[in-house]
């Protein structure tokens, strides 16, 4: 069975919540187009110049919370230092 790599380490803060830290030396070629199985809701938790884009849409900040339909394929735009974002999955 494969293991699938993520682009960010993850600490689990309730069943349905997550905080994700994505390293300032990622390289950008790993923030790929995805989609998830659910519906979430993602905010950065300081103030930064990273984005997130939906398919079919410009990129926003994400210093307010972003709702990402499932199966919505989306994807981060790098900004400088780290990027430390709480993902809420919606099931």
């Amino acid at each position: 069975m494969n293991q699938r790599s993520f682009p960010f380490s993850e600490i689990k803060v309730s069943p349905d919540v997550y905080e994700r830290i994505f390293d300032e030396d990622l390289d950008p070629e790993e923030l790929k187009w995805h989609r998830d199985d659910e519906d979430r809701r993602v905010k950065a938790n300081f103030q930064t110049d990273w984005k997130i884009q939906l398919d079919n849409a410009l990129p926003v900040s994400l210093e307010n919370e972003v709702f990402i339909p499932k199966g919505v394929y989306h994807r981060l735009i790098k900004g400088s230092g780290d990027l430390i974002v709480t993902v809420k999955k919606i099931i």
